[in-house]
């Protein structure tokens, strides 16, 4: 399951990875227990957020035992996902009959659904994420958001696994599970290649963007004696003769590590690169703001315009638990934040898109891209370009930057926009409305990448009404567990 996505990205194996889990459950007994679930689950989770510790250690300050320690029991949370929907499917087979292969979709989607949300949520990765480079299969994302991706990938699991299942036990195979995989699998790929078809050079206003990555090694970003030479960097880069005329200039998360409202001497660093460019400049920067007791300090995204003012900026909403905030900061004061910056952030009010004359941009800050909710509101509120900054570098040299760009991309299918990623060390890219990368930067490079994309309108059916799919998989797995305990109760009874 960890090899089907990136770095190793065997995306085929997304569709027989659960085969022997779900196997091992048809077999016992009593299928209730949760306890391969448990184990499978954990061991997953550790393959796949190993960087948890690089973080922690690294850029956290948290001794490398513990942050193993804490690694561990993430991972023991976090396979709940992954033990629950095998147990509610096992249940409702042994009260009603109903068989697990035919549930287990359901129940895995709804498990997805709630890791996006519950605790403020944690949908790194969800399974159909492995598919962000099969372009047709991904395309019903914009009807079903990534969850009906995950749908068709457990469906195909639960296909062999009933089909193997029946070969082992000398029975016939059962025809119901196959032929509802290949029927949902042939029409996603059909709805695929038209969708594919009709994005193929979408229509729109085209701007041409330039996103800069600066590659400032994490340890010295937050080092004022190196405060001097990230500037000039930005501003070459921003600024080399090589580069055509950019309407869009993007820097990464926290390009400046200064306040931009109180600097004045950096801030004629950043407006002279927008005043060179003639275009405008989206960067990132820490901020904050007044209030009667204490200031208050953000995440944000400026909005410059080429005269070098200020017109908008976005105050991040989604924060980094332990990384921009510490919950429940009495409970766990040993824990530190992961990422070096100045003091505890504070969420934004509200959504606000930065507009450059007549194109919104939806401005998303690193994490927040991987929560689709919150990416089609920008869009419903009238986004025609996502923008996401980002600072990677405090991943290291793990898989974790290419796992985050294989999530922006379900973001840009999802809602049929154009998305521009910046990141400080990579990986940058600009992705069409299908999910394509159009181009890419390498991880930990200095580099300057030029591209030009489209301002696009209209909503999906998945911006316009979101996760409608996800939610009512919830409510048809609590509906059927009802209907299971409800017979069981009635048979105890008999």
């Amino acid at each position: 399951m960890v090899l089907a996505f990136p770095r190793a990205g065997l995306h085929g194996l997304a569709w027989i990875c659960m085969v022997p889990l779900i196997m091992v459950v048809l077999r016992r007994e009593r299928p209730g227990t949760v306890a391969q679930g448990i184990i499978a689950g954990t061991v997953y989770h550790v393959g796949l957020i190993y960087w948890v510790v690089v973080s922690m250690n690294s850029y956290g300050g948290m001794p490398r035992p513990l942050a193993g320690l804490m690694l561990a029991l993430f991972a023991v949370f976090l396979s709940a996902f992954v033990a629950l929907p095998l147990w509610c499917s096992a249940f409702i087979q042994k009260r009603t009959g109903l068989r697990l292969t035919l549930t287990l979709p359901v129940c895995w989607v709804a498990a997805e659904y709630v890791k996006s949300w519950i605790l403020t949520g944690f949908p790194w990765e969800l399974l159909g994420y492995s598919q962000f480079r099969n372009l047709r299969i991904i395309q019903i994302a914009d009807i079903t958001g990534v969850y009906g991706v995950s749908f068709l990938l457990i469906m195909g699991n639960c296909a062999a696994a009933a089909a193997l299942h029946a070969l082992t036990r000398r029975r016939r195979i059962p025809r119901l599970e196959p032929c509802c995989a290949l029927v949902l699998s042939a029409a996603s790929l059909c709805y695929g290649h038209i969708r594919v078809q009709e994005f193929h050079e979408p229509s729109g206003t085209q701007f041409t963007a330039l996103l800069v990555q600066p590659n400032i090694p994490q340890d010295l970003k937050w080092d004022p004696a190196h405060l001097d030479a990230t500037m000039q960097r930005l501003f070459r880069l921003s600024t080399a003769p090589a580069q055509k005329h950019t309407d869009l200039t993007i820097w990464p998360e926290s390009a400046t590590p200064f306040f931009f409202q109180d600097e004045p001497v950096y801030q004629e660093h950043v407006v002279r690169a927008a005043r060179h460019s003639g275009g405008w400049l989206v960067f990132g920067s820490p901020s904050f703001t007044h209030n009667s007791a204490r200031p208050s300090y953000h995440n944000s995204a400026f909005l410059m315009n080429p005269d070098g003012e200020i017109t908008a900026r976005y105050d991040k909403l989604h924060l980094v638990p332990w990384g921009e905030y510490v919950p429940l900061k009495r409970l766990f004061p040993f824990i530190t934040r992961m990422v070096t910056g100045i003091g505890d952030f504070t969420p934004g009010k509200g959504i606000t898109l930065l507009r450059t004359g007549d194109t919104a941009l939806a401005p998303l800050i690193c994490y927040e891209i991987i929560f689709p909710n919150l990416t089609r509101t920008f869009v419903r509120l009238g986004g025609q370009c996502i923008v996401n900054i980002t600072n990677d570098a405090w991943f290291g040299r793990t898989c974790a930057p290419y796992q985050h760009l294989s999530m922006a991309v379900l973001r840009a299918v999802e809602n049929k926009r154009f998305l521009l990623r910046c990141a400080n060390t990579g990986i940058s890219a600009a992705i069409a409305p299908t999910g394509k990368i159009i181009a890419q930067t390498a991880v930990f490079t200095e580099a300057s990448l030029q591209t030009t994309v489209s301002a696009l309108d209209g909503l999906t059916v998945y911006s316009r009404f979101g996760d409608v799919f996800a939610a009512v998989c919830l409510a048809a797995s609590v509906l059927l567990l009802l209907i299971a305990r409800r017979r069981g109760t009635s048979r105890t009874a008999e």
